[in-house]
């Protein structure tokens, strides 16, 4: 690093404090030399509103929180922000290898379980019931 470089400074992270699953409050590695200290999430993505089958579901995501507010570029119109970790997205076939993964790179990161989906079965009949609550019109 030349002597006029500007010092990197570590990240800050969540103000809310990081846990394990099993709730208990997790102790933050030490940065190696010249690292910047980052914070992550893991999650397993939903499906989308717009597909009804389970397609690019059942894996896990590591995206690294953002560094920095995104901003708007007065010229373009842009949106762009110097954070390029929010480019990176990690994807792992399960939840242990995207803990492992985070835990052998040193950083924080926090689990967020997926959330169980709940679905209502209803018959195509149920469309023309005489007591709907709101009129079928076309």
């Amino acid at each position: 690093m030349p002597a006029d470089a500007p010092a990197r400074r570590p990240l800050a992270l969540p103000s809310a404090p990081l846990h394990s699953n099993d709730r208990r409050k997790v102790a933050l590695p030490p940065a190696r030399n010249n690292e910047v200290d980052m914070s992550a999430r893991i999650f397993s993505p939903a499906k989308t509103a717009m597909q009804s089958g389970k397609a690019k579901t059942g894996h896990w995501v590591l995206e690294f929180d953002p560094a920095q507010r995104k901003k708007i570029d007065p010229l373009m119109g842009y949106t762009t922000s110097g954070d390029m970790l929010s480019q990176v997205r990690l994807t792992f076939d399960t939840r242990d290898e995207a803990v492992a993964y985070a835990e052998k790179e040193g950083l924080a990161y926090r689990v967020e379980e997926p959330k169980e989906t709940k679905r209502r079965q209803i018959s195509y009949a149920e469309n023309f019931r005489y007591d709907r609550r709101t009129p079928w019109t076309h």
